[in-house]
């Protein structure tokens, strides 16, 4: 892996702990709040491209684990990593991973649309299939109320997608995924 990817793979790493210094909106029937971060998660995927974006969130886990407060509230720690919150946490590099896969299939002919689908397909519908079920099992709930709960986060979710899908294509000539396309 060469430096520059590194640099990449770190600052999406910060900018996401940025994200989590906006203050969550709890919500008062699920224990997850509602937070900016995975806006990051899908700006990761769609900007650096599957290898690089799932490395920017394996580091900010990372980070979440060794106790840094980058997660919205200031919360870290392990006790994140295995409370309610796990599920949602664990599935960002998955999520910006395939994001950034399908990212690069389209690159030569992507479009905002194409990658707002993108993002709710993996950044929006895939984070709360993989999150609620373990936020249920974790709190003792169903998988089904979890998965209800989790509608809360659609409408905010879905902004997040566009939001992402628009500035990517604003910096598309800066990505890394187009220098790869240049080569």
């Amino acid at each position: 892996m060469k430096t520059k990817e590194l640099i990449y793979a770190a600052l999406f790493a910060a900018l996401i702990a940025v994200l989590g210094m906006i203050p969550p909106i709890p919500l008062g029937f699920i224990p997850v709040p509602i937070t900016a971060q995975t806006l990051g998660v899908m700006l990761a995927g769609c900007f650096l491209g599957k290898r690089m974006g799932a490395l920017s969130l394996i580091i900010f886990i990372i980070l979440v684990a060794i106790g840094l407060p980058v997660l919205t509230g200031g919360r870290g720690g392990i006790a994140v990593l295995v409370g309610p919150s796990a599920g949602y946490i664990f599935s960002f590099p998955i999520a910006a991973g395939l994001i950034g896969w399908y990212s690069e299939k389209i690159w030569p002919k992507v479009r905002t649309w194409k990658l707002v689908a993108i993002n709710i397909i993996f950044g929006v519908l895939l984070v709360s299939l993989i999150g609620a079920p373990v936020m249920a099992l974790i709190t003792n709930t169903s998988i089904w109320v979890g998965l209800v709960g989790a509608l809360a986060f659609l409408p905010g979710d879905i902004i997040k997608a566009v939001i992402a899908a628009v500035i990517t294509m604003q910096l598309k000539a800066i990505s890394p995924i187009e220098e790869k396309t240049q080569i």
